[in-house]
C-alpha cells in the first residue's frame, strides 16, 4: 500500500478509454488530477512533452521536440531510432483546445483534436483522431497506438504529480 501525506499530490487511478466512433474516428478520454492550464502546458511545452510523450516500454525516447504552438505553427518530434512525427497547428485555444495535422503519413495523415475540460480540480482530456480512411485508422491501431497512448497517459500522470510536488515546495 502506498501511504501519502495530506500535502502530497495523489496520482489519478482513472482508466483511459479508447473508442472507435466510426470507420475513421478514434476517441481517447482520460481524467487527470490537475488544472487545465497545467495539462495544456504539458501538451505544448517541448521540455515537458519529452518527459511523457514516448512510452517507456517501447524502448524509445523523444530525442528532439519542436512545437511552435500557434495557428499555422509547426511541430516536429524525433524519436530514437529515427521515427519523425510532424504537423501544423490548425487551432490553439489556451487551456481548452489544440488541433493539429499529422503529416508524416502523407495521404494517410490524420487530424488530432485535444480538448481540456476542467472540473473541480481535475481535467478531462479528450483526444479525437480523424483519419483519412478506414484503412489508415486500422493501420494506426495495428501499430500499437492504443497501448502506447495508455502508457504515455500514465507517464503524464506521473509528470503532473512531479509538477504538483515542485509547485507545493516553492
Amino acid at each position: 500500500m502506498h501511504a501519502t501525506t495530506a500535502s502530497e499530490p495523489i496520482p489519478m487511478t482513472n482508466r483511459t478509454t479508447i473508442e472507435r466512433r466510426s470507420e475513421r474516428e478514434l476517441v481517447i478520454t482520460r481524467t487527470f488530477h490537475g488544472p487545465a492550464r497545467i495539462l495544456f502546458q504539458a501538451w505544448t511545452t517541448p521540455e515537458l512533452l519529452k518527459r511523457w510523450w514516448a512510452p517507456r516500454s517501447y524502448g524509445i525516447t523523444l530525442q528532439s521536440c519542436e512545437a511552435d504552438v500557434r495557428v499555422g505553427g509547426t511541430c516536429r518530434f524525433v524519436f530514437g531510432g529515427g521515427t519523425v512525427f510532424y504537423g501544423r497547428y490548425l487551432e490553439v485555444t489556451p487551456h481548452s483546445r489544440l488541433v493539429w495535422t499529422n503529416e508524416e503519413g502523407g495521404d494517410a495523415g490524420f487530424v488530432t483534436t485535444v480538448t481540456f475540460e476542467e472540473i473541480a480540480g481535475t481535467t478531462r482530456v479528450v483526444v479525437h483522431e480523424l483519419h483519412p480512411s478506414k484503412e489508415a485508422l486500422d493501420e494506426a491501431r495495428a501499430s500499437g497506438v492504443e497501448p502506447g497512448t495508455v502508457e504515455a497517459f500514465e507517464q503524464l500522470d506521473e509528470l503532473l504529480v512531479a509538477l504538483g510536488a515542485s509547485e507545493g515546495s516553492s
